[in-house]
């Protein structure tokens, strides 16, 4: 894998001489098909996408919300940017304190959680003194999106009304998630539901076999990023579409890194 920022000389060997002292090529050659410094970039950029977007809303509440993820969105703004380096990632997560103790912990539940993970690592890998801390920090952060699902298909798998479809069912029935009352009338179709629950928790206690093999992970990724987008517009849950994206390119990563 080639270091980023680290660029193969033209038409001399790293044994041969030249202007310079020669370096050796890294361990690996240039197989690795994403750089950390690119990975790390497009989630940056994907992420501030999704916290500007989830911080508008907050610009109509209290004024202490107004001036925390007003501040937010600056300093997203920055990221997206890609302006004064890391230090808007450290701005945003010292934030992200603020934020988590006027609501009392992630408010919005597992997006929440995400967007904090993904938050942290970037920052922790960006600060990082040497390049394998910085792996690490970035590598943790695809490896906790892919038990994210694997870990979501146990919990439903080992409950009896999930592997039954009455879960489902519930949801469409009795919940406030749908976000129009036709959709109440899949609750009347178990067949449909039994099958849409076997669907869900098949692919996720499969996905970490994707990483496997590269065309299996873009098409497991193409997969979840359909079901996330599905739960947006089924049940207006916006949230996980944008955060669960924003951590894609780790993934990839992570992948090419390890396999």
């Amino acid at each position: 894998m080639l270091s980023p920022g680290v660029c193969p000389s033209r038409g001399r060997g790293p044994d041969r001489g030249g202007d310079g002292p020669a370096r050796a090529a890294p361990a690996g050659g240039d197989r690795h098909p994403m750089s950390l410094e690119l990975a790390r970039r497009l989630v940056e950029i994907l992420l501030a996408l999704a916290l500007i977007q989830q911080s508008l809303e907050h610009l109509r509440g209290f004024r202490d919300e107004r001036i925390l993820f007003g501040a937010r969105i600056v300093l997203a703004v920055l990221v997206l940017a890609g302006v004064a380096g890391p230090w808007p990632l450290v701005g945003l997560a010292g934030l992200s304190l603020l934020i988590l103790h006027r609501f009392q912990g992630p408010y919005n539940g597992g997006s929440d959680r995400m967007g904090l993970l993904i938050l942290w690592c970037l920052t922790l890998s960006s600060l990082a003194p040497t390049p394998i801390l910085a792996e690490l920090a970035f590598g943790y952060l695809g490896a906790q999106l892919t038990l994210s699902y694997f870990i979501s298909g146990w919990v439903k798998v080992v409950n009896p009304d999930w592997r039954s479809g009455r879960a489902l069912r519930d949801v469409f029935q009795f919940s406030a998630y749908p976000v129009a009352e036709s959709l109440r009338g899949f609750a009347q179709r178990p067949g449909l539901l039994r099958a849409m629950s076997w669907g869900v928790m098949g692919f996720e206690l499969a996905f970490p076999l994707t990483l496997l093999w590269p065309p299996a992970l873009m098409v497991g990724l193409v997969v979840a990023g359909t079901f996330h987008l599905a739960n947006a517009c089924l049940f207006g849950l916006n949230r996980f579409f944008w955060t669960w994206l924003s951590a894609y390119p780790a993934i990839l990563w992570l992948q090419g890194r390890v396999f």
